[in-house]
């Protein structure tokens, strides 16, 4: 894994979406069309905003799959992550190929289909964060490390429900749902490349455990570290508690 930290998260944001356009250019210039995951939540912002004003990216030839969507939230409530994407990323762009979780339909019905469209092909790149407890996409710990199916429904925990409260999506832990529709960790490991966004004081413990500790289902991004094309970009406060060592790596 190879580890950048940047003074700020505007500068973490700047910086991935550089490498973020570099890597869609990549494959763009030698496919017809280019696969990706994406990401949402408070850490994602800056990154997609820079992404998405990048001039260049042929983005009629991009494919986009969803990572994780609460079960239950309408499209309309400002925590929906359909919601997010199509505001912040596919009306901004223009991606025309899109596959949404739709967390009011029969979740067993979303993740069959969306599933198998997942993998009729290859994805090219990844883009994920890192929860305060460690959790890749909505995979909280104990991950399933084991599952090869695309998507799960998983029960939520409670410091992922308080996650969502402190960054403002919900005004208290009762309105946050207990389950949700989430991408699988060997999906999200079958992916060409993986970029991670992880910025900010409240990812510092989960940096620390994810990139320094052992690889577990309890640290669930620590699994990226055996993936062969992994990068993360962290700015100074949640590479706080990182030792020397892996600073001067980056």
């Amino acid at each position: 894994m190879r580890v950048t930290v940047l003074p700020n998260k505007l500068d973490v944001g700047e910086a991935a979406a550089r490498h973020a356009a570099r890597s869609l250019q990549h494959v763009l210039g030698r496919s017809e069309a280019v696969r990706i995951i994406a990401a949402t939540g408070a850490s994602q912002l800056d990154f997609l905003e820079a992404l998405t004003s990048t001039p260049g990216i042929d983005w009629q030839r991009v494919e986009m799959f969803h990572l994780d969507e609460y079960i239950g939230i309408p499209a309309e409530h400002p925590a929906s992550f359909r919601k997010y994407l199509m505001e912040r990323f596919i009306q901004k762009t223009g991606i025309r190929k899109y596959h949404l979780l739709d967390g009011e339909q029969d979740p067993a019905d979303v993740i069959r289909l969306i599933g198998r469209e997942l993998n009729s092909a290859p994805v090219d790149i990844a883009f994920v964060g890192i929860g305060e407890n460690g959790h890749l996409a909505f995979n909280d710990p104990p991950a399933d490390f084991e599952t090869d199916e695309p998507y799960l429904i998983v029960e939520l925990d409670e410091a992922c429900r308080w996650q969502q409260v402190r960054e403002g999506w919900f005004g208290a832990i009762p309105e946050v749902p207990l389950r949700a529709i989430s991408m699988s960790v060997k999906q999200i490991l079958k992916s060409n490349e993986i970029i991670a966004v992880v910025p900010g004081a409240r990812k510092a413990r989960a940096a620390k455990a994810c990139l320094e500790g052992e690889i577990s289902p309890l640290a669930p991004a620590s699994i990226l570290r055996t993936h062969s094309n992994v990068t993360t970009y962290l700015d100074m406060d949640s590479a706080s508690l990182l030792t020397e060592s892996t600073i001067r790596s980056a």
